[in-house]
């Protein structure tokens, strides 16, 4: 069972929040990051990752992606992973092969171990978490599964505030989301209700935000919206970059230069080294219908 590790803020009083020791095993080609015994230079590698909920249904089951999933997971091993629509077993089945380093923070979007999970995954030799909590994208983000705007599912937001082990101590927040897919409304509301709790975070720290915001970048209010709340696109901020395809693949041919839907958002303070979107696949299968996105940062 999860097992809770990490103080939380008080009002939310009966989310369940995992923080269980996760395996990830893989192989394949990094586009941004060495191993992560390899890593020398301080550099915070970060994904951001749809994994798309275990279905049973053929041909991308998730009993065939599972090990296409293990397989990149293995290789990239980022020190973040913020993940969308994971559910608690496909989550459990990723703690199996990530490796005993890794643990991981996050609760049900319906509640307990019930429906989707916006999952922070953490390397334990680099981070620890401080504090954790979860607010619904709702009129009434304290309520559990509470949904006001039209969404055609329960949105969320989990967030941890970590420290930096190699880092000299430096704590920082990360905040991940999956917003609607159906309502520009609930988006833009969402996206409001974000901005403002990152206003409310301690801002002399650097903040990191993940997610599938199922609207391009550069080409909605959603994106104005965050980018207002103080942030940066790691994208456009790094100092090089690897080649843009449409992030949302479902399991058709890439798009080179489509649209990112799924973005690794920064405080302006935070060095972008390196971003790039992971285009591995296995014998033709890729282990989600989303692309991941990385980036390499440097915290300041």
């Amino acid at each position: 069972m999860p097992h809770f590790r990490v103080t939380r803020r008080l009002g939310l009083k009966t989310a369940l929040a995992a923080a269980v020791a996760l395996p990830l095993s893989s192989t394949a080609a990094s586009p941004v990051s060495a191993s992560a015994e390899e890593r020398e230079d301080g550099r915070l590698e970060v994904m951001s990752f749809n994994l798309r909920f275990a279905s049973t249904t053929a041909p991308n089951s998730w009993a065939v992606r599972r090990p296409v999933m293990r397989a990149l997971l293995h290789r990239e091993r980022p020190h973040v992973l913020g993940t969308q629509e994971g559910l608690y077993q496909q989550l459990q089945d990723i703690e199996a092969g990530l490796g005993a380093h890794y643990d991981w923070i996050g609760t049900g979007r319906a509640g307990g171990s019930r429906d989707e999970f916006m999952a922070i995954f953490y390397d334990t030799r680099r981070l620890a978490p401080v504090e954790y909590d979860h607010f619904w994208l709702s009129d009434t983000p304290n309520v559990i599964a509470s949904n006001t705007w039209g969404n055609a599912s329960i949105r969320m937001v989990t967030w941890v505030r970590f420290r930096d082990l190699r880092g000299g101590g430096r704590e920082f927040y990360v905040l991940n989301t999956h917003l609607d897919n159906a309502s520009q409304y609930a988006r833009a509301r969402a996206a409001s209700l974000t901005a403002e709790r990152i206003s409310g975070l301690d801002r002399s720290l650097p903040v990191i935000v993940t997610g599938d915001f199922n609207v391009p970048a550069h080409g909605n209010p959603v994106y104005d919206t965050m980018l207002g709340a103080g942030l940066v696109d790691t994208w456009d901020a790094a100092a090089e970059r690897g080649e843009l395809y449409g992030t949302f693949h479902g399991y058709k041919p890439l798009v080179p230069g489509g649209p990112r839907i799924d973005w690794i958002l920064a405080t302006p303070g935070v060095t972008v080294h390196r971003a790039a979107i992971n285009t591995f696949a296995q014998n033709g299968q890729f282990p989600s219908d989303h692309l991941p996105v990385q980036a390499s940062l440097d915290l300041g």
